[in-house]
């Protein structure tokens, strides 16, 4: 596992990034595998990093494990890489909206 001062680190740059609520997420996760064909089962929707920062949302930080450390990583790379935090997606991006809020990220929201 990372030492004290990364993971103080990761978890904070995790938290920056995902600015959605774990309800918001999870909404979002279900609208978005809603459809005739795709609907799938709501504790399944959504792809598995997705999922995954779902659940990391609703852990303690002392109860992370090296693949939720692992995951916080992708994601937090995920977005800086997508979306300069100082220069984010306009509405009329929704593409790139919808895929960083996959992740939890709605570069709309203020």
């Amino acid at each position: 596992m990372a030492d004290a001062l990364e993971l103080d680190a990761l978890w904070e740059d995790f938290h920056r990034v995902v600015n959605m609520t774990s309800a918001e997420l999870a909404d979002w996760l279900r609208v978005r595998d809603s459809g005739e064909l795709a609907e799938s089962l709501p504790d399944d929707a959504g792809p598995p990093l997705g999922r995954h920062v779902l659940a990391i949302l609703q852990k303690r930080r002392t109860d992370l494990t090296d693949d939720d450390l692992r995951a916080m990583a992708e994601v937090v790379e995920t977005v800086t890489a997508q979306a300069d935090l100082e220069n984010e997606p306009r509405a009329e991006d929704a593409g790139l909206r919808h895929r960083l809020m996959t992740v939890g990220h709605d570069p709309l929201k203020p």
